[in-house]
């Protein structure tokens, strides 16, 4: 199971990989305004990458419940630049967080990998842009939009519904031109759930496999967390590490997180525990 890069470079899914939060953005749930500016997120890629990170995730737009849309330009300036000296300073992989097609399209130019695409290539021109692009996508779950997503999320069946969007959205991309071995799937944790909503997902995480396609987990200090145990969301490590060892026993191929180092520990001991694999 791998992801052909480009620059003639190979992501290998066979092990769970770590993809590190980079949000460059005020006002982002957890980290809003602390890597804003060059140099604080190099800073924290460096510490990322020595801590276990596999992916750096960098995202110029929050998408938090209630998120203030940001314009196009504001998002290329924040994230390209941070794009261009992660490339040229660290040999990683990248990821861009972004739905927007000229986004997608400027930050592959400026160097990144992998596009992380919360709305599944639906806005306009996305889906052709992925398909010129020819790199990994990964494919989200959301109901609603982030204005109003968590107003009143309803399912007959979570992991069904769920599950037919992602793979409606796989068949678009193959249409499109895309290569089904270049799609990882995001089931959307938190993005139009109820809290019963993401623990029916995260019990049956392993039936989204069913595809054959890697898939990613991201529940990272998220409200899932915080609703069940009360606490805010500098108090939400231990729930995401016991959400993201749950994943991985589930056959997670990614883990989305914050907390690299505690998480790229877990990450291990699950997968030593599980699968009998030395990392």
């Amino acid at each position: 199971m791998k992801l052909v890069l480009p620059r003639q470079r190979e992501l290998n899914l066979e092990r769970c990989k770590l993809m590190a939060i980079l949000n460059i953005t005020p006002d982002s749930f957890s980290d809003g305004g602390k890597f804003v500016g060059v140099d604080a997120a190099l800073r924290q890629v460096a510490t990322m990458l020595v801590d276990g990170a596999d992916i750096i995730d960098v995202g110029g737009e929050s998408t938090r419940p209630g998120a203030v849309l940001v314009p196009l330009q504001q998002e290329l300036d924040r994230v390209l630049p941070v794009i261009e000296l992660i490339r040229r300073e660290f040999d990683t992989v990248i990821s861009v967080d972004t739905y927007k097609a000229t986004v997608m399209t400027e930050a592959i130019a400026a160097g990144a990998d992998i596009i992380n695409d919360i709305k599944a290539l639906q806005e306009e021109g996305a889906l052709a842009a992925a398909a010129k692009l020819q790199v990994p996508v990964c494919l989200m779950h959301m109901q609603g939009q982030p204005d109003s997503m968590q107003q009143a999320p309803r399912y007959q069946d979570v992991i069904t519904e769920v599950s037919q969007f992602l793979q409606a959205r796989v068949q678009a991309c193959v249409e499109a031109g895309i290569a089904p071995s270049q799609l990882i799937l995001d089931p959307g944790f938190g993005f139009g759930k109820t809290l019963t909503h993401n623990y029916q997902l995260l019990a049956r995480f392993g039936e989204l496999r069913s595809s054959g396609l890697p898939v990613l987990a991201g529940m990272s200090r998220k409200s899932m967390i915080g609703q069940l145990l009360n606490r805010n969301t500098s108090e939400r490590l231990a729930g995401s590490i016991a959400c993201a060892t749950i994943a991985v026993m589930h056959g997670a191929r990614i883990i989305r997180a914050h907390d690299v180092r505690e998480t790229a520990d877990a990450i291990a001991v699950a997968q030593a525990t599980f699968f009998g694999e030395q990392v």
